[in-house]
């Protein structure tokens, strides 16, 4: 049977992820005060004790997600055989693209961290220069969601924040999901396209709580600080583990792809309906989602009622997968 691991992006993160798993088995404390030495803070304590503000903030809340997506993928490790624990296929959201990389054996778990730490970083710096903003699109399908930029771009966007002169930015960047799509842009744009989204017959459109215009040209500068990181990191060619990229939901063939699919993620769209529905008709039967939280398998059910995903979140959820 065909398996693939997914692993969450940002947003996955909670206070108090991964304690039970720290304390549960030493294989997953080894990782949380391997990723401390290696970051030069404790994201063990920030992870199981907050506070929530640090924890959510862009440059804490990614090294800290996978560091708990890796606690929980090196306690399967060590408590499986490896044929259990060797996927066909691996994918991850955005941020979780990196936990996919690392557990197919592509980036050592010192760069992929390493990276990730400087990813968020980069991303809350040109966040802060740039500004932007993200809205959740819930119960619309893709046509009427570029619509509903186009018509605020075409229109006169003005508020407190925002001068009417100021060129605006508003684009679809997440495809999640039939129904979830999360567009992306200018902050003024973003809380007109909130108000104007009814009129289109969105259900709902959620501020997300979100440093910036993540996924959009804003981020340029995060592009060119991560390629010149990468460019210092070992790349390691994909061999019999296969990894989807996000951006185009085909398959990395090379390191130089792998390289320049990482940076070119944070401009581009991110193509999660389209990976999983690929995933799926290449004939993936078995799902793990490993990592905080349970969006993946949410996100599944509304792709696929067909699908088994089996998440892996918690110490509990550990035990039971282990004594399967």
């Amino acid at each position: 049977m065909k398996k693939a691991f997914l692993f969450p992006g940002q947003g996955a993160q909670s206070v108090g992820m991964g304690a039970d798993i720290y304390h549960a088995f030493p294989a997953a404390s080894e990782i949380y005060q391997k990723a401390n030495e290696i970051l030069g803070v404790d994201i063990s304590k920030l992870c199981f004790e907050g506070p929530a503000d640090e924890l959510n903030s862009t440059a804490v809340s990614q090294p800290a997600i996978f560091t708990t997506s890796a606690a929980i993928l090196e306690v399967l490790k060590s408590e499986l055989p490896e044929s259990d624990v060797k996927p066909d296929i691996t994918a991850g959201l955005s941020l979780g693209e990196y936990t996919a990389l690392y557990a197919a054996g592509i980036l050592s778990f010192e760069d992929a961290l390493r990276l990730v730490q400087k990813r968020g970083q980069a991303m809350q710096a040109a966040a802060d220069a740039n500004g932007g903003s993200m809205v959740s699109i819930i119960g619309l399908d893709e046509e009427k969601v570029r619509m509903l930029c186009e018509e605020v771009l075409e229109g006169e966007i003005e508020d407190e924040e925002s001068d009417i002169n100021e060129t605006h930015l508003l684009v679809p960047v997440n495809f999640n999901c039939p129904g979830q799509i999360v567009i992306s842009g200018t902050k003024a744009a973003c809380k007109h396209a909130k108000e104007l989204a009814p009129k289109y017959g969105a259900i709902k459109a959620v501020r997300l709580d979100v440093a910036g215009a993540f996924h959009t040209s804003l981020m340029d500068s995060a592009a060119e600080a991560l390629g010149k990181a990468i460019a210092n990191c070992q790349v390691s060619e994909p061999t019999q583990t296969k990894i989807i990229a996000n951006i185009n939901a085909e398959y990395y063939q090379n390191s130089e792809d792998i390289a320049q699919g990482l940076v070119k993620q944070l401009t581009s769209p991110i193509l999660w309906q389209n990976c999983m529905e690929r995933l799926i008709s290449d004939g993936v039967e078995q799902f793990y989602e490993i990592g905080p939280g349970r969006v993946l398998t949410g996100l599944m059910k509304r792709i696929s009622r067909k699908i088994n995903v089996i998440n892996i979140s918690s110490a509990q959820s550990l035990n039971e997968a282990i004594k399967k």
